[in-house]
């Protein structure tokens, strides 16, 4: 059984930070779990462009209230608490907190905790990773 606490583990190596975002990886690839599991918090007025060209992503919307542009269709979805979304076809698109947003995020295959986000907003493949 793993257990953590995710004030804990804030103040840890798991608690990764870039412009614009910050993520407590709960769960991560040595934990053997088959994905990864992180609270991120996207700060009021970020904007990011991301594309998991080798992950599949899930998230949850705990707080805040943002917006998700699909990049290949234009449509733009809003979040906010209990909106969930999934980047089934490794869509490319602009996350934008409007407020703090706090979001519970799943990734397949797990990430390891030391990637970072590549000049086109992707995590390099598990088998690049550090």
């Amino acid at each position: 059984m793993i257990v953590r606490n995710f004030n804990d583990a804030k103040q840890t190596d798991r608690r990764v930070s870039a412009d614009g975002w910050e993520s407590v990886r709960l769960l991560l690839a040595d934990d053997g779990m088959g994905f990864s599991f992180h609270i991120t918090t996207i700060q009021a007025g970020a904007s990011l462009t991301f594309e998991y060209k080798h992950h599949f992503e899930s998230v949850y919307c705990i707080s805040g209230t943002g917006s998700i542009e699909d990049l290949a269709t234009g449509e733009v979805h809003k979040i906010e608490p209990g909106t969930m979304y999934a980047l089934d076809k490794h869509d490319r698109h602009i996350l934008s907190g409007g407020t703090e947003l706090v979001l519970a995020c799943c990734f397949n295959p797990p990430v390891t905790g030391q990637e970072v986000h590549r000049a086109d907003g992707s995590y390099a493949p598990a088998d690049e990773a550090a």
